[in-house]
């Protein structure tokens, strides 16, 4: 039976002799599951790679221990962990990727158990994640740099108030179209394309309808076919200023820190502080929780909250109180 040929072996370098012995001498269900694991069952490209490092180091190992695939125990799972170091994320990750990874050999009956089922995983509490913060007022200094005159200017004005206005990813608003844009006649929307192939239509505000409206005279985009990208790449030897291609992800994290510099803001802000300051704003605000994550494409409230920054203040409030 001949497998491990084609995508796997471009993401898990089977290839290097140990790994894959450990693989062959589980025999073909073994090899068979783990072309499927990476070509099949994980489609997203960066799932791919993040879970092919825990795979190929475990292999590694038990090639290194002379221990077969199908004899992997347990308290030998849990002595990898223990030893794989970097940061309690990254140790669950590790967890996460060899749980389904055995998960499926043992459905492909490749071996009896997974070893990594009952290995508990590193504790760690955290109540915020590690989102920079932006401040309510700081975005609107950000804003109000903007020269708006020129054509960059509508442009990342409109860009940024998106970012701002929707909470939206930055792959989000990178991977929108003219038929995103959805006039209702009294009022538009735009439709993000998330994650896993979620979607979510978001009303567009006042003033954000107007910049986005600014932006489509300037780059002459109306009328234009609808699939074509909304927020197009800078081109000066265009008629218009802007080319036929749509901006990349990277394109809009050059523009903020270019944005940032101008405005005199904090270099580490990221776009995804945008997020964190819109989700704490309006949980300051006392908009429910639930209405705050269908906003942010959350499909768990925890995750919501990990953006929340009220706890902050009330912790600065505090220390500016020490009486030294």
């Amino acid at each position: 039976m001949t497998v491990l040929r084609g995508p796997a072996l471009a993401l898990v370098p089977f290839e290097n002799p140990a790994r894959l012995d450990v693989l062959r001498q589980a025999g073909p269900q073994a090899c068979f599951a783990a072309e499927e694991f990476f070509s099949a069952r994980i489609r997203n490209p960066h799932t791919r790679k993040a879970y092919a490092v825990p795979v190929r180091r475990f292999l590694q190992w038990l090639a290194a221990q002379d221990i077969p695939l199908v004899n992997a125990t347990p308290g030998q799972a849990a002595r990898f962990l223990d030893g794989y170091g970097g940061s309690v994320p990254t140790q669950k990750l590790a967890l996460s990727a060899l749980r389904h990874f055995f998960d499926l050999l043992v459905t492909r009956h490749a071996v009896a158990l997974n070893p990594f089922q009952s290995v508990r995983p590193p504790r760690s509490e955290s109540r915020e994640g590690k989102t920079p913060e932006i401040t309510v007022a700081q975005t609107r200094d950000l804003l109000a740099s903007i020269d708006a005159t020129s054509r960059a200017g509508v442009r990342d004005r409109a860009i940024l108030g998106t970012l701002i206005y929707t909470g939206a990813r930055a792959g989000a608003v990178a991977a929108l179209r003219l038929q995103d844009l959805r006039d209702y006649g009294d009022h538009r929307t735009l439709l993000m394309h998330e994650k896993r192939g979620k979607q979510r239509e978001i009303p567009v505000r006042i003033d954000l309808d107007a910049w986005i409206a600014a932006y489509l005279d300037a780059a002459e985009l109306r009328g234009q076919p609808p699939d074509t990208p909304l927020f197009r790449v800078i081109s000066p030897g265009s008629a218009t200023g802007f080319g036929d291609a749509g901006v990349a992800t990277w394109t809009l994290r050059t523009m903020l820190k270019r944005r940032l510099r101008g405005a005199g803001l904090p270099a580490f802000i990221r776009i995804h502080s945008f997020r964190a300051m819109v989700i704490t704003d309006l949980l300051h605000q006392g908009v429910p929780m639930e209405d705050v994550q269908y906003l942010a494409g959350h499909s768990d409230p925890s995750t919501t909250q990990l953006y929340d920054r009220r706890s902050r203040s009330v912790s600065r409030n505090i220390v500016e109180r020490i009486s030294v």
